[in-house]
């Protein structure tokens, strides 16, 4: 049977001669496993084959079975074209780390369509950002999507509740025995952004690379305390170099 949906390409891998298999997560059935044949044989194909790039956003036919677990792809196009993502380097970079935390945080192939219109719109947001908001715009994401597997931070930060504890994920006002926690500048940072709604907010935040860098290596701590296997993000080391030189 045949459904039409839009999905996001998370990773897309070579196979064989002129075909590709692609992880998307898509809005009706959360994440699936699509082979797409014929993408990688001419010019013309080529230009199918950038559909395929990690961040973007398709609008498809596919064919789907629940007791697959790979599936097949009918009719693609694109659902949002960006003007930004796919050319500018800082851009880019960021949307393959957020990629990668969607991929590394979803477990299960199920539908979960909050999900997918925050990831979307987060995407199209970051496409037409400003400098500064760009700049953010990784710090926000990662604050803002555990929201939707059901570890998301308290904000109840005080002058008294001023320490971060990332097991509980809540402000506390007596450092904690583990050494899974955040103080200082930082806790107060990490409450600015968990204020934070929308991405043009942001503007409002002056950071340094520094301080950035800091901040997103916590959060990826605090991701491996909720998730199991998380790991490390690969896109890491990568988007602070880029963004040094931003």
């Amino acid at each position: 049977m045949t459904h039409k949906t839009k999905g996001i390409v998370l990773r897309t891998i070579k196979y064989g001669e002129t075909s590709v298999v692609v992880t998307m997560f898509t809005e009706l059935f959360g994440i699936q496993t699509y082979m797409v044949n014929g993408v990688r044989t001419s010019k013309k194909s080529s230009a199918k084959a950038s559909h395929f790039q990690p961040g973007c956003i398709l609008e498809m036919v596919v064919y789907h079975n629940d007791l697959k677990t790979m599936h097949r792809i009918k009719e693609f196009k694109w659902a949002y074209l960006y003007e930004h993502i796919l050319s500018n380097v800082i851009k880019n970079s960021i949307a393959l780390y957020m990629v990668e935390l969607i991929n590394k945080s979803l477990k299960q192939p199920e539908e979960n369509t909050k999900l997918f219109y925050f990831c979307e719109d987060a995407l199209m947001q970051l496409d037409t950002a400003s400098k500064t908001v760009t700049a953010n715009f990784a710090l926000y994401f990662t604050l803002h999507l555990t929201h939707f597997f059901g570890f998301r931070m308290n904000d109840d930060y005080d002058t008294e509740h001023n320490i971060l504890d990332l097991e509980e994920g809540t402000f506390v006002h007596e450092q904690p025995i583990h050494p899974n926690f955040i103080d200082g500048e930082q806790a107060l940072l990490t409450s600015q952004l968990l204020k934070v709604m929308q991405p043009y907010e942001l503007e409002d935040l002056k950071l340094n690379h520094e301080t950035r860098r800091k901040l997103l290596y916590r959060y990826q701590d605090y991701y491996a305390l909720h998730i199991h296997d998380f790991g490390s993000m690969k896109t890491l080391p990568i988007l602070h170099e880029v963004l040094s030189e931003g």
